[in-house]
C-alpha cells in the first residue's frame, strides 16, 4: 500500500526516544501541545478503513475517494505497521477558526469495479477514520439516558435504505462531511489549540450547472444551508459524485491536557472494582489455604517430625517426606522444561516493564501504535532474562549441551508465533487489505529476532551457565520409588484443569475489556486496573500451584515438575474456550477468513498466557519444595 518500511536503525532509535519523556510535555510523555493562529493552514489526514464485522483494515484509497495531487505516507513506527494503520493526506484542508460552507473536495465517476467495493465496504460497516492534530475523528451519539454523549470512532462509509414506494435496497455513500473543529483559546493571546474534532456524514446527490472544478457552484447546498428535499448519493456503476465538505468551528473550554477524556469516557469502572475485588477473594481463600499449610508443614510438622500424635496425622503428614529422595529427581524432557520457563521469564519480563511504561502514561491512545512497538522492542531485549533463567535451569539438571538448550530457547516459542503470524499475514495479504505486514517489515522483525534477541540468549545462557549449579537440599536416591495408586482426584489431567480455573476466575472480567478493545475497535487506556488484576493473577498462579503440588507431594507423587508449570499453564485453556464464547456472542464475524484470523491471534494470545502462566507456577511450586525440604532433617 506504498507504507515506509521502518529500518533496524530507526526501530531501534524509536525505542530509545520512546522512553525519554519530552521536556514540554506533561499530561503524556512524548506528545507536546500545537498552537495555531487564526489562519493557519490545517490538514486532515486519512487513516485505515475498518469493521468490526471483518476485521480487515484497508487503505482509505482502496475505495475511489478524492485523492490529492501526491499522497503522503506519514511517518509510521513499527507498531503502527503491525496494526494496519496507513496515515496519509487528502484533499480535506482549511484554515484555523476560518469557516468553510459546501466546499468541492472533486468529482468521481464510478466504474463497476469501484461501485462494487464501495456497495461491499458498506455492507460490512466499514468506517471511516481520519485525524486532525493527532485527534482521531469521531460521531457523538448520545446513551440510551439521553445525557451522556459518546464518541463512535470514524464515520460510515455509507449505508442501505429503500426509496418511499419502493421494494428495492440501494446503497448511498456518505459524500458530504460537517466537520466541527473545537478550540481552547489563549485568553492573552490569539493562539489557540484544537481540543475536539466531530463530523457529521450525509448523503446528498449534488447538481451543478457548470463544472469549475473546486470553484464549483453546487445548487443543492447555498450559503450554511443544504436545500432540503436533496435525494441521498446512490452508489452505481457510472454514477457520478461529488465530494463535498463543511468545516464549523467552536471554542471550547476543554483543555488540550484533557481532549482525551471524551474519547476515553469510562462509564463502567464499577465493573473493574467488581473484578479486583472478586479476584482479591480468590487471593484471600488460596492465601490462607498456603498459609494453613506452610503452619502444618513448617511450623509443626518440621519442628517435631518425630513426635506425631495420631495415627492419622503420622499418614496425613509423613506423605510428602517419604519422596525426599525422588522429588528433585530431573523430570523426562527437561531441556524442554527449561526452554518453556526461559520463555516464560522473558514473556513475564516484557509484560511487566511494558505495564510500567502504560502506567507512566507513555502508552496511550494518543501515542499510536506505541504499545505494539514497546512489546515488540521489549520481548527482543528481555532474551538476555530468558537463556540466564533456561542456562540456570539447566544446569540444575545436570545438563551437559547448553548451547543446544539456548538455541531452542531462541528460537521455539518465536519459531512458532512467527510461523502462525506468518500464515495469517498471507491470508490477510490475499485479501488485499492494509493489515498485511509488508515484507520489508517481516524483514525488519526478522533482523530483530536474529540479530538482537539471539545474541542476548546467548549472552545470558552463557552467563547462567558459567554460575556453579543450584543445590538440591535433599539427596536423589540411585533407584526411583514406586508410586502409590492415586485417587481419582489426584490423577494428573483432573489436579491440571482444576489448577486453571482460579487464576482465570481472577482476570476473565478484565479480559472481557481487552478483547473489546482488540476486536471492537475500541481504546484501552485503563492500565492501572490491568496491573492489579496482573498482580493478582500472578500470585493466584503461585498460590494454586503450591497448595496442588502439597497435596500431591502428601500423596506420594513426586512427578511434580511438569505438572505443577501445566497447572497454573491451563488458565489459558480457559482463556481459548473464553475466546470462542465471546465470539458467538459479541462478535459479527461472518467471512470466513475473518473468523480464522481471529482464533489464529486468540491461539497465539493463549500459548503466551500458557507460558507466562505456566513459569510463574514453576517457580512458585520449586521455591515450596525446596522451601519444605531444606527445613525437615532426612534420616
Amino acid at each position: 500500500m506504498g507504507s515506509k518500511t521502518p529500518s533496524i536503525i530507526s526501530l531501534i532509535f524509536t525505542f530509545f526516544v520512546f522512553f525519554i519523556s519530552n521536556v514540554h510535555s506533561f499530561y503524556l510523555p512524548g506528545v507536546a501541545p500545537q498552537d495555531f493562529q487564526r489562519g493557519d493552514p490545517l490538514q486532515v489526514k486519512v487513516n485505515k478503513l475498518s469493521s468490526t464485522k471483518t476485521q480487515l483494515p484497508y487503505d482509505y484509497y482502496f475505495l475511489s475517494y478524492c485523492k490529492p495531487k501526491k499522497i503522503l505516507n506519514s511517518a509510521e513506527n513499527l507498531g503502527e505497521v503491525l496494526r494496519g494503520d496507513r496515515i496519509e493526506n487528502s484533499v480535506y484542508t482549511f484554515n484555523m477558526r476560518e469557516e468553510v460552507s459546501c466546499r468541492v473536495g472533486c468529482k468521481q465517476k464510478l466504474d463497476a469495479e469501484a461501485a462494487k467495493n464501495f456497495k461491499e465496504k458498506i455492507d460490512d460497516e466499514y468506517r471511516v477514520n481520519m485525524i486532525l492534530d493527532n485527534l482521531p475523528v469521531a460521531v457523538l451519539r448520545q446513551r440510551r439516558d439521553g445525557q451522556t454523549k459518546v464518541y463512535e470512532h470514524g464515520f460510515r462509509v455509507g449505508f442501505k435504505g429503500k426509496y418511499s414506494g419502493s421494494n428495492d435496497e440501494k446503497y448511498f455513500i456518505h459524500n458530504h462531511l460537517v466537520f466541527k473543529v473545537m478550540y481552547h483559546k489563549d485568553p492573552e493571546t490569539d493562539f489557540a489549540r484544537i481540543v475536539g474534532f466531530e463530523v457529521t456524514p450525509h448523503s446528498i446527490a449534488h447538481e451543478y450547472k457548470d463544472w469549475k472544478d473546486e470553484d464549483t457552484q453546487l445548487i443543492t447546498c447555498s450559503k450554511n444551508i443544504i436545500q432540503s428535499g436533496t435525494r441521498p448519493q446512490e452508489v452505481n456503476a457510472d454514477k457520478e459524485i461529488v465530494f463535498t465538505y463543511d468545516v464549523k468551528f467552536e471554542e471550547s473550554d476543554i483543555k488540550w491536557a484533557s481532549r482525551w477524556d471524551t474519547y476515553l469516557l469510562m462509564n463502567d469502572d464499577q465493573i473493574h472494582w467488581f473484578s479486583i475485588i472478586n479476584s482479591l477473594m480468590i487471593v484471600l481463600f488460596l492465601s490462607g489455604m498456603v498459609a494453613m499449610i506452610m503452619m502444618r508443614t513448617l511450623y509443626r510438622d518440621i519442628s517435631n517430625y518425630n513426635q506425631l500424635d495420631t495415627q492419622d496425622e503420622a499418614q496425613e503428614e509423613t506423605g510428602w517426606k517419604l519422596v525426599h529422595g525422588d522429588v528433585f529427581r530431573p523430570p523426562l524432557n527437561s531441556s524442554l522444561l527449561c526452554v518453556y520457563v526461559g520463555t516464560g521469564v522473558q514473556i513475564l519480563a516484557m509484560t511487566l516493564v511494558t505495564m510500567i511504561f502504560a502506567l507512566l502514561g507513555f502508552l496511550s491512545p494518543s501515542n499510536r501504535g506505541g504499545l505494539m512497538t514497546a512489546m515488540v522492542l521489549l520481548w527482543v531485549f528481555m532474551g538476555l532474562f530468558a537463556g540466564y533463567s533456561s542456562a540456570r535451569l539447566y544446569k540444575m539438571f545436570k545438563g551437559t549441551e547448553w548451547k543446544k538448550n539456548t538455541l531452542k530457547t531462541a528460537f521455539m516459542f518465536p519459531g512458532i508465533l512467527f510461523t502462525l503470524f506468518f500464515v495469517l499475514n498471507a491470508l490477510i495479504w490475499g485479501e488485499k487489505s492494509s493489515g498485511a505486514v509488508p515484507f520489508g517489515t517481516m524483514l525488519a522483525l526478522m533482523l530483530l529476532w536474529f540479530g538482537i534477541s539471539v545474541p542476548l540468549v546467548f549472552v545470558g545462557s552463557y552467563l547462567g551457565y558459567k554460575k556453579p549449579p543450584i543445590e538440591d537440599p535433599v539427596k536423589t536416591n540411585k533407584i526411583p520409588r514406586q508410586i502409590p495408586e492415586q485417587a481419582w482426584y489426584m490423577t494428573p489431567i483432573f489436579s491440571i484443569l482444576i489448577g486453571g480455573i482460579l487464576p482465570f476466575g481472577a482476570v476473565f472480567i478484565e479480559l472481557f475489556f481487552i478483547l473489546t478493545s482488540i476486536w471492537l475497535n475500541q481504546f484501552y487506556y485503563i492500565f492501572g486496573f490491568l496491573f492489579i488484576v496482573f498482580v493478582i493473577l500472578i500470585i493466584t498462579c503461585a498460590e494454586i500451584t503450591i497448595v496442588l503440588c502439597y497435596f500431591q507431594l502428601c500423596s506420594e507423587d513426586y512427578y511434580w515438575w511438569w505438572r505443577s508449570y501445566l497447572t497454573a499453564g491451563s488458565s489459558a485453556l480457559y482463556l481459548f474456550l473464553y475466546s470462542i464464547f465471546y465470539f458467538f456472542t459479541k462478535l459479527e464475524i461472518t467471512k470466513l477468513v475473518s473468523g480464522i484470523l481471529y482464533f489464529g491471534y486468540m491461539l497465539i494470545g493463549s500459548y503466551a498466557f500458557f507460558v507466562l502462566t505456566g513459569t510463574i507456577g514453576f517457580y512458585a511450586c520449586l521455591w515450596f519444595v525446596r522451601k519444605i525440604y531444606s527445613s525437615v532433617k532426612i534420616d
